[in-house]
């Protein structure tokens, strides 16, 4: 299609499956490669959507995947650090990095997303980051941030083994994006694994310490909302499930996020703002590069 920018995913297990129905009803982007490094599930359901395959990862994919220009890699954070990240960069492709791995910049597209209209690696936070870093950053912008503590609390069914195996680099790239992203001066992140039956959905708890204490929390209240309301543009299940409070010089609230359930149940929140926030990067990028004859 001359109007859209063509895409490819590398990784088809679930966060990759349900970033494909993502970039389907995307005006700006065409899904024009799945790949993988067996013949997956995910890859027979690619294959089933008439979508181009490979089984050789990101070699086949930068082999076969004729005019891909922006890829999301949804494999692992040790895959795309030794692999998919640099491989992707010599070949020109913007990667969109769904891991911990943070070769690039971190992007939460809400917050700072302008700022890396040109960057080759941009790097997706993770689920928690997405979903916390929005309200950290609208406390900090008004009030400032001397610390923020995030704990994510994801049902046990949504986290599969790449979230499992990721860990440890959730709590170290979630921290760190409190701090350059979020604004905060010093950030922590905590990640739970509900195994409530029946699911539960993905929970955020935030808490803000500010550093302009003169600040009335009317402003820091409207701030927050404002930031909820912008969120849901891209994130419709996005909402507050406790209203922000404010105790001496911290503020706290919590919010939920139900997914859209395009290939994921609804209670993995989780899993779909993290795809979602990816998505609405990488329309931004294709807006950029279509305006620049990109396409061709």
């Amino acid at each position: 299609m001359a109007d859209k920018i063509k895409v490819g995913v590398i990784g088809p297990g679930n966060i990759g499956s349900d970033l494909m129905y993502k970039i389907f009803r995307s005006k700006n982007l065409e899904m024009a490669m799945m790949a993988g490094i067996v013949e997956s599930e995910g890859i027979k359901r690619a294959k089933g959507f008439g979508v181009p395959t490979t089984i050789e990862g990101v070699d086949g994919l930068i082999k076969d995947g004729e005019d891909i220009k922006i890829v999301f890699d949804a494999t692992s954070a040790a895959a795309h650090l030794k692999f998919n990240g640099p491989k992707l960069k010599e070949n020109g492709i913007v990667a969109i990095d769904l891991t911990p791995a943070a070769i690039g910049p971190y992007c939460v597209p809400l917050v700072n997303l302008d700022k890396l209209a040109d960057e080759q690696d941009i790097n997706m936070v993770t689920c928690g980051g997405q979903a916390t870093i929005p309200i950290v950053y609208a406390v900090s912008r008004v009030a400032g941030a001397e610390y923020a503590e995030i704990i994510a609390c994801i049902s046990s069914k949504s986290a599969g083994p790449g979230t499992r195996a990721n860990m440890d680099e959730f709590t170290e790239t979630t921290s760190k994006a409190i701090e350059v992203v979020g604004g905060a001066d010093k950030g922590k992140a905590i990640i739970v694994l509900n195994p409530a039956e029946p699911p539960l959905m993905m929970t955020n708890t935030i808490h803000v310490r500010v550093k302009d204490k003169k600040v009335p929390f009317k402003k820091i209240e409207k701030s927050i909302l404002e930031m909820v309301e912008e969120l849901k543009s891209y994130v419709p299940g996005y909402q507050l499930r406790v209203p922000p409070t404010m105790d001496g010089d911290r503020v706290t609230t919590i919010v939920q996020v139900e997914g859209q359930a395009d290939f994921l149940p609804a209670y993995s929140g989780n899993l779909d703002i993290i795809n979602s926030a990816a998505v609405a990067a990488a329309e931004k990028i294709a807006e950029k590069m279509l305006a620049e004859g990109g396409n061709k």
